[in-house]
């Protein structure tokens, strides 16, 4: 703030293209390759660096919650997958246990921190060595801030001890090794990811072939189905752009204060949810339900057995169901 004058500085952007984005204030790449920086031995999961500590009971018990924790998400991306029937009785008696578990855990580290602020009174001017702390030449630095694959699996076990959605996982993993995804053919498979796991076999797969080239075979057929499902985008992106200005321009022509009224009705996507209920209902039923809400899209797409039988013809919007824990570029605020 002396310097700027500024209160903060936002780098989510460029944090997620770059993690080591501050690293060139510690000195030169080439220049001041062999400077020793020193810094505090920090594990990417928290644990304690403070001299004589030795992990005790609290750790134990966190290390349990966070194993329940994952068992859960698991089960949870089952019945995202499969539906609540696809699980048994014991494996639902632990999805009803998420509020307990969470709370279980907030509350040791809740404990862990009062316990740390406690020791930080009692220590002494000399507190400031109490930390372990260990020298590293700068170019080893930059070494490791070049390894995008290796910042994401840090990036991915913290993750696993502070869970978030799957959604922005995959959303951050995607910026960070964006350049690896695209070369591998693997960009797909990581969008498509509904767990940390998931998004993690990605990654191993990245690993395999930069360290055995020759595994990997570069599929001529799936960049062909990739180059196609993106011209289908643009075509779609295309049709929808048309029908906003016919719509702008009937409402002009009504002389309506809002222009985008026409736009609002109908424009509702569907979720994964109501086209599952929707498949349930009888063909009246349906079709009422749907011009309620969905009469932009076309119905045949999400109901019909192969889909809509006119595809790139048709009149109506061909967008996929939303699903609240999958992976959506356009639903994600940049950084």
């Amino acid at each position: 703030q002396q310097f700027t004058g500024a209160d903060g500085i936002m780098s989510a952007e460029g944090i997620l293209n770059n993690p080591a984005l501050y690293l060139p204030r510690l000195g030169d790449a080439i220049n001041d390759a062999d400077k020793e920086v020193v810094l505090p031995t920090l594990s990417p999961l928290n644990k304690r660096t403070t001299v004589g500590y030795t992990p005790g009971k609290q750790d134990k018990v966190l290390r349990k919650l966070n194993k329940k924790l994952r068992e859960i998400e698991n089960i949870e991306a089952k019945v995202k997958e499969s539906g609540e029937n696809s699980i048994n009785e014991d494996q639902s008696i632990k999805l009803s246990a998420k509020s307990k578990i969470l709370a279980e855990i907030m509350e040791v580290e809740r404990s862990d921190l009062d316990h740390n602020r406690k020791k930080s009174t009692e220590q002494t001017e000399s507190s400031v060595a109490t930390y372990y702390s260990t020298k590293v030449k700068l170019s080893q630095l930059y070494k490791n801030a070049n390894n995008k694959l290796a910042l994401a699996k840090e990036y991915l076990s913290l993750v696993r001890r502070y869970p978030m959605k799957i959604r922005s996982v995959v959303f951050h993993t995607r910026r960070m090794c964006k350049e690896l995804l695209e070369k591998y053919q693997l960009m797909e498979e990581c969008i498509a990811s509904r767990t940390t796991d998931e998004v993690e076999v990605v990654l191993n797969k990245c690993e395999c072939y930069i360290r055995s080239p020759e595994t990997f075979k570069y599929d001529l057929e799936k960049e062909a189905r990739e180059k196609e499902a993106l011209k289908r985008k643009r075509e779609e992106e295309g049709k929808r752009k048309a029908f906003e200005a016919r719509m702008v321009r009937k409402a002009k022509r009504e002389g309506l204060a809002d222009l985008n009224h026409y736009l609002r009705i109908g424009a509702e996507i569907p979720t994964v949810d109501v086209v599952k209920r929707l498949k349930s209902y009888s063909k009246e039923e349906c079709l009422a339900a749907w011009k309620k809400d969905h009469s932009q899209h076309c119905m045949s797409f999400h109901l019909d057995e192969g889909g809509c039988k006119r595809d790139r013809a048709c009149a109506f919007l061909h967008v996929e169901a939303k699903d609240g824990e999958k992976f959506d570029e356009k639903d994600e605020v940049a950084g």
